[in-house]
């Protein structure tokens, strides 16, 4: 097992969560669990998912296979759309929890809003039953905007242990970042390194990649660390792994953020995870 583990952040529940964890969306079956295992031998301790992947049985083989201790383990999936109000969350946790091979959940995510309904503001009420419950240790929500968490706020008073989001060096978000890093919710990037764009070749990051002797894809990571949002970079490949949780052991200068901030097209845009997955 890797002996660098990654730092953590302390959640408005009183649980730590680390600082960077590791995505598995698109990942299935067999292929899912070796890449579950080979992330937490490269040294990741935090495993997302959702039951929108349909990749939770995968996700558990992987979590039983490794070895690892289950209170070492920080495991977060999340609520589907179908599942959300009319007493549906905890059939859906039940069921997730189940192909995790889990008795609980470290974090609970509302995977999207759903705002034509307003369902989510429901669902977000039962997860904080079932929280108190001990099936969920931390609840939080995705690709929740800043009206979608004012609703939920002022319908509970409780604030969501995390939002996550889409951030990437072209996909900044200064505003809605801002926004929720004036609450007490930590801001969780998923697609962080936007690997079909083309960002990683970009020129900005190569030059500060070589610079340090790093990676441009742990540059691009080590930016949104830098910038207290927790990045969970997705690969099946060992390598590329090791490579993207290797990133806490250098810092980028004021003028490097400044010029990866630079490469944001200023489109906050939708936060539209939903389109490719069936919610």
């Amino acid at each position: 097992m890797a002996a660098n583990l990654a730092p953590t952040v302390l959640l408005n529940t009183g649980f730590s969560m680390p600082r960077t964890g590791f995505g598995t969306w698109p990942l299935r079956g067999d292929d899912c669990a070796s890449a579950v295992v080979s992330a937490i031998d490269a040294g990741y301790r935090s495993i997302d998912t959702a039951a929108a992947y349909h990749n939770e049985d995968g996700v558990g083989l992987g979590l039983k296979n490794s070895g690892l201790a289950r209170e070492e383990l920080f495991v977060t999936t999340k609520l589907r759309g179908q599942s959300q109000g009319g007493g549906r969350a905890r059939e859906a946790l039940l069921t997730s929890l189940d192909k995790l091979g889990l008795d609980y959940v470290d974090l609970y995510l509302i995977h999207w809003p759903n705002p034509s309904v307003d369902l989510y503001v429901e669902a977000y009420a039962e997860l904080l039953e079932l929280a108190d419950e001990g099936l969920i240790r931390s609840v939080g929500v995705s690709n929740f905007k800043q009206e979608h968490l004012k609703k939920i706020v002022d319908a509970t008073g409780i604030e969501p242990a995390v939002d996550q989001i889409q951030v990437s060096p072209t996909i900044g978000r200064k505003a809605l970042v801002a926004d929720i890093q004036r609450s007490s919710t930590v801001v969780v990037a998923w697609s962080p390194l936007e690997r079909n764009s083309g960002v990683l070749q970009s020129p900005t990051l190569t030059t500060i990649a070589d610079r340090l002797k790093v990676s441009t894809g742990q540059v691009a990571l080590r930016w949104l660390v830098e910038r207290d949002i927790v990045p969970i970079p997705h690969s099946g490949n060992p390598e590329r792994q090791k490579q993207n949780a290797d990133i806490f052991d250098f810092e980028l200068s004021k003028s490097d953020m400044t010029a990866i901030d630079a490469l944001d097209s200023d489109a906050e845009g939708e936060l539209d995870s939903a389109t490719h997955i069936e919610m």
